[in-house]
């Protein structure tokens, strides 16, 4: 179930209650993903986002790295839906940065724009995805939440279709999805071909059976 963006408090926590609740957060972790608590009161771990997108991404390849220009080293193609990806952040870092530090990591070069990130989590045996807002912290909700992703998990979606600025896509982007687009219809055509091709085969046959002089 889709709720609208919850706008939850930001407790701000001593630097004793975030020690403690560290602490109890890493004798509860089973994946070794623990987190630290730094001298300066800032801590860092670990998250863990799930890729749900519908949407076509575009991928430099390494050579095209750093460019301005748009480079035909650039592969647009659909990330298989379930996709999770680790990812090492501090409790500094707000939804926006993590989105571009996703992106980075596997080199997709679309604009962070077009994504927002969501929490999935279960409350009176419900389960509900929220979009968070841009300046919100994970990190400081995996620690209220606690390890278990049962409870609190983190999803990577497109904007929805209303809220996508096409203006944002390049026009090698928009190509190629063009292209994508222009495949699938094509093997969608060969496979009805096919299957009408094997229809019209067995009543051929099957007539020819009727018809056969006996």
């Amino acid at each position: 179930k889709d709720v609208q963006k919850e706008r939850e408090p930001h407790v701000y926590l001593s630097k004793e209650e975030v020690k403690e609740k560290i602490q109890s957060y890493n004798s509860s972790v089973t994946d070794k993903l623990k987190m630290t608590l730094n001298a300066n009161g800032i801590y860092t771990g670990f998250i863990k986002v799930q890729m749900e997108l519908c949407r076509p991404i575009t991928v430099q390849s390494s050579q095209s790295q750093g460019r301005c220009a748009p480079s035909s080293q650039e592969t647009a193609f659909y990330l298989p839906d379930g996709c999770v990806n680790t990812l090492h952040i501090s409790s500094t870092n707000t939804v926006r940065e993590v989105i571009e530090a996703l992106l980075k990591k596997f080199f997709v070069a679309d604009n962070p724009a077009k994504f927002a990130l969501y929490k999935r989590c279960h409350k009176e045996d419900q389960v509900y995805t929220c979009k968070l807002s841009d300046r919100e912290h994970p990190l400081y909700l995996r620690l209220v939440a606690g390890p278990k992703t049962e409870m609190l998990s983190f999803v990577l979606r497109e904007h929805e279709t209303g809220e996508v600025m096409w203006e944002a896509f390049s026009i090698p982007e928009l190509q190629n999805f063009l292209r994508i687009l222009d495949k699938e219809e094509n093997d969608q055509l060969q496979i009805l071909k096919s299957r009408y091709a094997a229809y019209r085969g067995k009543l051929e046959e099957a007539l020819r059976g009727v018809l056969k002089p006996g």
